[in-house]
């Protein structure tokens, strides 16, 4: 099985600690937030990784090399020419990632209780072009899904503000169930064709809401879901906390 680790964010919410590391590289409990997500990742059964980085990239190459990949094919997606953005980075690692297998997608910066493997063969069985792994939990952004028609995703909604967003014709959010996204997301290869129209960068959720009415993307509900996203400093006691909790 094949995945992606996001690491090449700038980190700029954890300031002053990536004015001199790459997110990626944020202690928590003894191990970096990389070594935690390629750990999760190498136990649910995945054998082969691409990591992107841009925000001290050599870094975190150094690092991998230093700790013989932990055991696992890990490839680098260069990005330190310019970020590319979750999209763009998605296009640049594509030719890492080849084969008609899909391949998951993981935030360095997320510690979940998700069962890796679970989301992966669920988005194999269900022949759905992207699996997003989502739940219900309060937000202000909100990924919208048909639940009359496979959870297929519709739209997008900032309540805070009123913004809606979706391709689909006499779109109507409040038809819809409201979802909040985990950072984790099955990607079949056969969508990626689509992303060559796109510009050098772009995010990846750019691209799902213009595409949804073309592609087949799903919601996966998650049950239970426990989840800390290391984003902001305060975020890093609450990983602390959530690392005790949930001993490897």
């Amino acid at each position: 099985m094949k995945a992606m680790i996001f690491a090449a964010g700038m980190g700029t919410r954890l300031k002053p600690i990536t004015d001199s590391l790459p997110k990626a590289l944020v202690p928590i409990a003894g191990k970096t937030l990389l070594e935690r997500v390629v750990t999760r990742l190498k136990n649910a059964g995945f054998d082969h990784i691409v990591v992107n980085v841009h925000h001290f990239g050599g870094l975190i190459i150094d690092y991998l090399n230093e700790h013989d990949n932990f055991g696992i094919d890990i490839q680098i997606s260069d990005e330190r020419d310019g970020l590319l953005d979750t999209g763009g980075g998605i296009r640049k690692a594509a030719p890492l990632l080849q084969g008609d297998e899909p391949f998951l997608v993981h935030n360095v910066d997320i510690l979940s209780n998700i069962d890796l493997a679970k989301c992966y063969n669920e988005h194999v069985s269900s022949g759905a072009d992207v699996s997003l792994l989502v739940s219900e939990r309060d937000t202000q952004r909100y990924l919208l899904f048909n639940d009359k028609n496979n959870m297929r995703l519709m739209g997008w909604t900032n309540i805070a503000t009123g913004d809606v967003r979706s391709p689909f014709p006499h779109f109507a959010p409040e038809q819809y169930q409201r979802l909040a996204f985990s950072g984790v997301h099955v990607i079949s290869p056969r969508v990626l064709g689509l992303m060559d129209r796109y510009p050098e960068k772009f995010p990846i959720m750019d691209f799902y809401l213009t595409e949804a009415d073309k592609v087949n993307i799903v919601a996966q509900k998650a049950v239970d879901l426990q989840m800390v996203d290391v984003g902001k400093l305060y975020a890093i006691q609450q990983a602390e906390d959530f690392v005790a909790a949930h001993p490897e």
